[in-house]
């Protein structure tokens, strides 16, 4: 029980010392950044899937038409 004990403080100790929490401005900008690469993967993905099903479609209507 005594080793959790120091690994709880020693985490403690780590996360309020050593860690570089970022400031209002970089969490602004990392948020727009992680925003916007969402948005760009999710019209990616979108178009992929819009012009894999026109494709199949096509191909189905050529083959079993």
């Amino acid at each position: 029980m005594n080793k959790f004990g120091n690994y709880l403080k020693n985490s403690y100790k780590e996360l309020a010392e050593k860690v570089t929490w970022p400031d209002w401005a970089q969490l602004q900008q990392s948020t727009m950044i992680v925003l916007v690469a969402t948005i760009l993967i999710t019209l990616l993905v979108w178009i992929m899937d819009f012009l894999a099903g026109g494709g199949l479609n096509f191909l189905y209507k050529i083959l079993y038409s």
